[in-house]
């Protein structure tokens, strides 16, 4: 029997995982999709995701792959899966792609999201998905601010100290922010991202909207390359990875 390299595009609620990727301790969804694929397989399995994803932080679109021998047929994964896994992770979609497809190495284009919660009293059913913030901003300002993340630049400012990367250069393509009721949200898409840059960026913009920075400041906090110079880092809950792209 030929193996197969089955694509999964998966979506978690991240509230009570330790991230994406497997720890020595905590329980995380690579840990969780791997038992489920195990259980329906009976053998050991290692996935290859897309990209980590943080302690708290959810996923629609999230995409990975893993090679198998079951006689379970592509289209089927999904809801064999489903079947089995926690209520707090599903697969949206099950399909077989070539074995030279990585779901890491060739992802062209990622877009994450971000939630706040802008009621003057917060929302209780988006306690654990949504950043509350009950004080005016400027959404004219941040808007405008965020116009000078597009483009390719070196995010050194806009990165944890803790990125273990050397080339911090990313190209964003979109920064979107939109109001819908008490709901804001912050919509990026670049070629790739560094630890906390979402977060960062995202901390970053909520300043300028609070007056406490200038909607001018944005360009010269990307040419410092100095983290203690940009915003705070956003809270987790509110940041959804939302699609993953490997088309040009």
């Amino acid at each position: 029997m030929g193996g197969k390299r089955i694509k999964l595009t998966v979506s978690y609620e991240g509230t009570r995982y330790h991230g994406f990727q497997r720890q020595p301790t905590g329980i995380t969804v690579q840990e969780s999709l791997e038992k489920a694929i195990e259980q329906l397989q009976g053998e050991p399995v290692r996935i290859v995701g897309s990209g980590r994803t943080d302690a708290g932080v959810h996923a629609r679109g999230q995409v990975v792959h893993f090679d198998t021998e079951a006689a379970i047929p592509p289209e089927r994964w999904g809801a064999a899966l489903n079947s089995v896994l926690p209520d707090d992770i599903v697969v949206r979609q099950s399909e077989q792609v070539s074995s030279s497809f990585h779901a890491r190495y060739d992802v062209k284009s990622k877009t994450y999201r971000y939630l706040i919660d802008h009621g003057r009293v917060r929302d209780v059913f988006l306690r654990n998905r949504a950043w509350h913030i009950s004080r005016p901003l400027d959404l004219e300002s941040m808007v405008t601010a965020a116009t000078a993340f597009v483009g390719t630049h070196d995010f050194t400012a806009f990165c944890s100290a803790k990125a273990d990367v050397g080339n911090r250069v990313r190209t964003i393509t979109r920064v979107d922010i939109e109001k819908d009721g008490n709901r804001i949200w912050l919509t990026f898409m670049g070629n790739g991202f560094l630890y906390n840059m979402v977060r960062i960026m995202t901390g970053t913009l909520v300043e300028v909207g609070a007056g406490k920075r200038d909607v001018a400041e944005i360009p010269h906090l990307i040419e410092a390359k100095d983290r203690t110079l940009t915003g705070i880092t956003a809270p987790p809950q509110g940041l959804y990875l939302w699609s993953v792209d490997y088309e040009d």
